[in-house]
């Protein structure tokens, strides 16, 4: 039983663990990290499994050949298009019924022109949201889900999935193989992972603000002549 919390302990903070799993598990630790980054994209259950950092930490590692760096990045991208090829396909199956459900109760909190809206925004923006998505903890979990739910297109979706499945584990596998074994990067690691969030938060944030900005002020052009 001890033996067995330990080895969830260890894959739960895998990415602060990743040594002493590979000397404890050897060649498992492919599978776990795969089985990792399946779920925290794939099961919208499950965003608080570690996914930058991981990436981050495994390149580390490749770089000290304690693990292989092509088997590495091909099992990681394999398993980012894959848990959001399924988390896609789960909002997509489930939404409609969720939407359809005729139940009084339900249908008081569900807003069917909520859900038209977002089928809009992501016909619109549904690309840029999933390739951003994955620099993004949390949202990258829930992205595909909304985008299957909104029933943006198979083929829009897998393109850009992969697109950023490319970007997301190239860019942190490799500055983890390349910089992952620096002293002060590894000891303020988190630190690191939190700026380039908010890296990647901030200017999204600002370009919302900005077009709600431009649209209330266009609003109260159109509004002024009315009242005048």
């Amino acid at each position: 039983m001890d033996t067995l919390l330990q080895f969830f302990n260890l894959v739960l903070h895998i990415d602060k663990f990743l040594g002493v799993f590979i000397q404890q598990y050897g060649g498992w630790v492919y599978a776990v990290l795969f089985l990792i980054v399946f779920c925290e994209t794939g099961l919208v259950v499950l965003p608080f499994l570690p996914g930058d950092s991981l990436l981050f930490i495994g390149g580390a590692f490749a770089a000290t050949h304690e693990m292989n760096l092509g088997l590495l990045i091909v099992l990681l991208l394999v398993a980012a298009v894959l848990g959001n090829t399924v988390n896609y396909l789960i909002g997509r199956a489930i939404g409609p019924k969720v939407f359809n459900t005729h139940i009084p109760v339900l249908e008081r909190f569900l807003d069917r022109a909520a859900l038209q809206k977002t089928h809009e925004f992501y016909e619109r923006h549904g690309g840029k949201t999933i390739v951003l998505a994955r620099f993004i903890p949390v949202v990258r979990t829930f992205a595909p889900f909304v985008a299957g739910v909104s029933q943006m297109s198979m083929r829009r979706f897998q393109f850009f999935t992969i697109t950023g499945a490319l970007f997301w584990v190239l860019l942190l596998v490799l500055l983890g193989y390349f910089f992952g074994n620096i002293p002060f990067i590894r000891q303020y690691l988190n630190v690191i992972v939190l700026v380039g969030i908010g890296a990647a938060i901030v200017p999204i944030l600002i370009g919302g603000v900005w077009k709600m900005l431009r649209k209330d002020s266009r609003g109260g052009a159109v509004r002024k002549p009315n009242g005048s």
